[in-house]
Formats: structure tokens, C-alpha cells, sequence
């Protein structure tokens, strides 16, 4: 089995994929602006490895970053003044930027709105001229670009990824009582050594109705916990596990195993220094140290404090040429299946790996840090010894 082409020496790995359902017109006409060749199929197919040790080895070792939105000016004045407006969708998450283009962002501007998606969680632009290209060089900005072993990429340009639910159905039927895929809440690349920060997806076909995506807000999520809880999982550690399962070259006849690998259960995010809950359902396995009953009770505990709170999270309504960018270190997503399948979706994600997870007991919330703490919150805190006015 050929190793998954992680990198551009080894592209000629993989076999590429013919065009069976017919790309929508939108998709098709960015991909030829892009000078993308279509000739040998579409999308790319990477050679994806067989054995569980062989994708441990990929990324294994510790990379050097630095979080673009830690060195950018904390007004964010270069970004807001070129915008004609800026809009906060919610209150606790979700930002809209009109009258910018990715593409033509100056550095500072890139940096500026990596903190902001670090703020806001996730920050939304319409009306993109973009092409596959410069989505990648963007994604470049805020760190190592993922190539995923298993994920369909635009052939010549490995990280650009394919989003097409159409494609994903041929291998996964999707219907009305267990749509699958990325329908469910779940944050992208847990179980890497230096998992996921910024991701950006670009849809360039979507459905007339439905096929909204939403996010909620892990810093929020946190913070509706009591202080007392919050005190017992602090710097606990939790089992992630990948999306996809493989053979164990030791034990084959055992079965497919997942990738796992170790992180804080609370990270804090490296431009804000705010506290946020990081797990999600489908790939937080485990809590170190406890029990499968006592950490099975507290994991769906936070799955459901996350997942059910309406009022930290946001659903966005897409556009076609729309953009999202939003930071895995401190949000979950779900992408809506209510158009059924019925229309064509198609976009192209890049996902900039970041740091190792880290905690620090010192950092703040979100609340804190902004002085929207309420007086029966600054009571409890103060009960429980985490007042850090």
C-alpha cells in the first residue's frame, strides 16, 4: 500500500478519480478559472494507508507556530476600516464582514482577522472572488496546511479539500432519519499531534433552501458550567480519537482501530488567553483517569451542555461564493442535511494545523476577560476561589 501523499513528493501515489455524478455548473467554472485540470478525473483521490502505525507516523513530530492573531493589533483598526460593515450575528459567536475580499487582505489584515475569529469564533464573507489557490495561500498564513489521508482533494493542489455531499452519499447513503456525515456536531482533526486551528470553507454551490451550517461556542460552553465543575475538569486530559478507522499491521484480524491521541479537556486559545471546553461527541472518547461510567456520565454531560444551548451558537444561511472561517480550538459545527440531498452542494475546505493543547489554570473566560460577568456569577466564582478581578 502506497503511504498517503502528506506532502507534494509523493502525489503520484494516489489514482485519480473519474467524474461519475457531474460537477455543478458554479463548481465546475471555478475550477477551470483556477486552471485546475479536469482531464484526468475529478476529485483527487489520495492513496489512503491501510495501517494505524503508518498514519501515526504522519505529522509525528512537534512543528514550530505562531498564532497569526497573537501579533495582531488588538483594535483590529487595518481590517474594520477597509470593511464597509461588520456585523455580530449573536451575541456570544458569529461575525459578518462586508466590503473586503480575502484575497486582497495585507498581512496585518490577515492577522487581525485571525484574532477576530479567535473572538468571534467564526467570522463570514460573502460574495468572494476567490480562487482554489488563493484559498491555499490564505490557509498557508495561519499554519501548516492538513492534507488528509482520506479526503478527496482538487487534483494539483493537495489541502485544497473537495466538500461534495453528493460524492460523500456514494460511499455513505445519507436519507431523512440518519442524514450521517458532518450532520452531527464534531470539530475537525482531534486526534492529531497539533490538531486543527483555522479552517476555511468556500461553497460555491449551494441548495435554494436548507443546508444551513451552525457552530457553537466553546469559550460559552465553558462558562455555563458552575465554577465547581469547572474546578474538577480543569486539567483534566481526554481521549481523541481520529474520524477513521485502520488495521493494526501487528494484529490485522483484530479489527479497525482509531488513531488516538491525548489533549486538555479545557484548552486555552493562544491569542485571547481565554478558557474554552474542547470535546465533541463523536470523537472524545474517554477521561483519563476515571472510570468508563463516571467519564461516560461526565463527557455527555458536556456533549449536552454544549450541543443544546441555543443561545451559543449560530446558523448561517449560505450564499453561493460564500466564505466561513472559524477556529476548531474552540467551536463544534453541524452541517444541516434539511435539503435532503435534493439540490447540489459543493465547496473547497483548507484547514491550518496549530499548536500542541495547552491549559493554564491562571487564564480567564471570555466573560471575565471582557467584564460581562453578571453579579451571581462574580458570587460564584468568588465561593469557589476563581475571582481573578
Amino acid at each position: 500500500m502506497a503511504p498517503a501523499p502528506i506532502d507534494e513528493v509523493t502525489v503520484d501515489t494516489a489514482q485519480p478519480t473519474t467524474d461519475t455524478l457531474g460537477l455543478p455548473e458554479p463548481a465546475r467554472q471555478r475550477l477551470e478559472k483556477a486552471g485546475i485540470d479536469l482531464s484526468g478525473g475529478y476529485p483527487y483521490r489520495p492513496a489512503a494507508p491501510l495501517y494505524l502505525q503508518d498514519v501515526y507516523k504522519i505529522r509525528d513530530v512537534e512543528r514550530p507556530y505562531q498564532d497569526a492573531g497573537a501579533r495582531a493589533d488588538k483594535s483590529k483598526k487595518s481590517l474594520f476600516s477597509a470593511a464597509t460593515k461588520v456585523t455580530d450575528l449573536t451575541t456570544n459567536i458569529g461575525t459578518e464582514i462586508e466590503g473586503l475580499q480575502l484575497k486582497d487582505l495585507t498581512p496585518e489584515q490577515r492577522d487581525e482577522l485571525a484574532l477576530l475569529i479567535a473572538e468571534r469564533s467564526v467570522v463570514f464573507f460573502r460574495n468572494q472572488d476567490l480562487t482554489l489557490q488563493q484559498q491555499k495561500e490564505i490557509g498557508e498564513w495561519y499554519g501548516e496546511v492538513e492534507v488528509h489521508p482520506q479526503a478527496p482533494q482538487v487534483p494539483g493542489l493537495l489541502g485544497v479539500t473537495v466538500i461534495w455531499p453528493d460524492l460523500q452519499a456514494q460511499a455513505v447513503s445519507a436519507n431523512f432519519r440518519k442524514p450521517g456525515g458532518a450532520s452531527a456536531w464534531h470539530t475537525d482533526l482531534v486526534h492529531e499531534r497539533q490538531p486543527a486551528g483555522i479552517t476555511h470553507l468556500h461553497n460555491d454551490t449551494v441548495p435554494p433552501i436548507g443546508g444551513d451550517t451552525l457552530w457553537a461556542s466553546g469559550y460559552s460552553a465553558y462558562e455555563k458550567l458552575s465554577p465547581e465543575f469547572r474546578k474538577f475538569i480543569d486539567g483534566k486530559h481526554a481521549v481523541y480519537r481520529s474520524a477513521h478507522p485502520y488495521l493494526d499491521r501487528e494484529n490485522p484480524t483484530a479489527g479497525p482501530k482509531y488513531i488516538e491521541r491525548t489533549h486538555p479537556l479545557v484548552r486555552v486559545h493562544p491569542a485571547t488567553g481565554w478558557k474554552a471546553l474542547w470535546v465533541n461527541r463523536p470523537m472524545t472518547v474517554g477521561i483519563v483517569g476515571l472510570d468508563k461510567a463516571e467519564s461516560d456520565l461526565i463527557l455527555n454531560h458536556l456533549h449536552d451542555v454544549y450541543e443544546r444551548n441555543v443561545d451559543i451558537q449560530v446558523r448561517f444561511k449560505w450564499t453561493p461564493g460564500t466564505s466561513a472561517l472559524w477556529d476548531n480550538r474552540i467551536t463544534i459545527h453541524n452541517a444541516s442535511w434539511d435539503y435532503g440531498g435534493r439540490h447540489p452542494r459543493h465547496g473547497t475546505r483548507v484547514t491550518s494545523l496549530a499548536e500542541v493543547p495547552y491549559f493554564d489554570h491562571n487564564a480567564p473566560t471570555r466573560r471575565q476577560a471582557l467584564g460581562l460577568l453578571d453579579e451571581e456569577e462574580k458570587r460564584a466564582l468568588d465561593v469557589s476561589g476563581l475571582r481573578l478581578e
